[in-house]
Formats: structure tokens, C-alpha cells, sequence
């Protein structure tokens, strides 16, 4: 081989190994910066967005559980009102003649009366019965077989005239919010009384 000849493929053959060794580096440059699979990313993200916060859901599900315990305990020891009630009235001769209004819980229900006169209510104009006794008594708790009884004078007047009237409207104490009508046939009203509650229908006679 002249000298020339050499030389030439010295030279090309220098060019040829550079060229390959400069390719292999950026074969290895690209793969180490190349950006991960995407499938590898996504499958992450969504693991991550699937699984909820612990607290919350346990509070939700505790503040739930008390509301429905709470539930279970309406009408047991509180203050009767008058859909608490199954009402019945009797037409009494004894002291002039006089309504005799009954009280017994409804199933289920255990309530107390308070210690003052049954509020009864005449009319479209609302005419309230006054006390028939200066004292109070005493609460009575209804549940189950008690009874309670309350007497109304519709008239306490001993002259003539008064309102001709067939039903009254009786509630447990001013603020009842569920005030029921009873029907007690054609009734005078005038100057109207009712006594305490008392649990011996003979207690609850008002006389004048």
C-alpha cells in the first residue's frame, strides 16, 4: 500500500469511529431523559383520586346514626300537648251541669300535665274559661292506662243569655301549638270556668 493510500484510509476510518462513538452517546443521552410512559402517570393519578378522605365519611355516618337514636325517643317524658292526647267529653248533671273532659295518652306516648287548669276556648271570638279552683294541683303523667279529668262550666252566671255554642277548643297551656275541638253538643256559654286536672273524675266537679 503506497504511503498516499494509507493515509487516505487512516483519515477515514478515524471519521467513521467518531461518527459511531458521537451516535452512541446520544442514543444513551436520549434515554436517559426521555419522559416516562404516560400509562405509568395516569394509572397514579387515578389511584390517587379514588381513594376519599377517611374523616369526613366518619363523621357523616356517626352524625347520622345520632339523629335516628334521637328519633326513637319522641314522646317519652316531656310536656303533653294536645295531638299527645286522645280526648273524649261526657255531659255531667252534678253542680248545674258542667262538661266532663277525659285525657288518656296516646299508644305509645308517656307525657305530663302541668300543674294548672285545662286552656279551653269558646267561640270565634275565643272567650277563654277562667279558673274554677284558687289552687293549683298537681302534675299528672300520662302513659298507658291513666286517665286524667278537667271540668268546664260553660256558664257560671246565674242569669239569662250567652252564647249558644256545639264544640270547644282545648289546649294544654297558652303556647300549644296544636289546639283541638271537641264537640259537647248545643252548650250557653257565658262567664266560663274549668278546674285543675285531677286524676278522680269526682275531684274535677266545678262548682260555682
Amino acid at each position: 500500500m503506497s504511503g498516499n493510500r494509507r493515509k487516505t484510509f487512516l483519515v477515514t476510518s478515524a471519521l467513521i469511529g467518531g461518527a459511531m462513538l458521537m451516535t452512541a452517546c446520544q442514543d444513551t443521552d436520549g434515554a436517559q431523559g426521555a419522559p416516562a410512559p404516560q400509562g405509568s402517570s395516569s394509572a397514579t393519578a387515578s389511584a390517587g383520586a379514588a381513594t376519599p378522605p377517611a374523616a369526613p365519611a366518619s363523621t357523616a355516618s356517626a352524625g347520622k346514626g345520632d339523629k335516628n337514636s334521637g328519633g326513637d325517643q319522641k314522646g317519652t317524658g316531656q310536656a303533653c300537648r294536645a295531638n299527645d292526647i286522645a280526648w273524649s267529653t261526657k255531659s255531667e248533671t252534678q253542680a248545674g251541669g258542667y262538661i266532663l273532659v277525659v285525657a288518656k295518652a296516646k299508644p305509645g306516648i308517656t307525657c305530663a300535665l302541668p300543674a294548672a287548669h285545662l286552656t279551653v276556648a269558646f267561640g270565634s271570638d275565643g272567650t277563654e274559661a277562667g279558673p274554677a279552683e284558687q289552687s293549683t294541683g298537681k302534675p299528672i303523667t300520662l302513659s298507658g292506662g291513666t286517665t286524667a279529668y278537667a271540668g268546664v262550666n260553660p256558664k257560671s252566671t246565674n242569669t239569662d243569655g250567652g252564647k249558644e255554642l256545639e264544640s270547644i277548643i282545648v289546649a294544654i297551656g297558652n303556647n300549644d301549638p296544636d289546639p283541638v275541638s271537641l264537640p259537647v253538643g248545643t252548650i250557653t256559654v257565658d262567664k266560663p270556668v274549668v278546674t285543675n286536672w285531677h286524676t278522680s273524675p269526682k275531684d274535677a266537679v266545678p262548682f260555682k
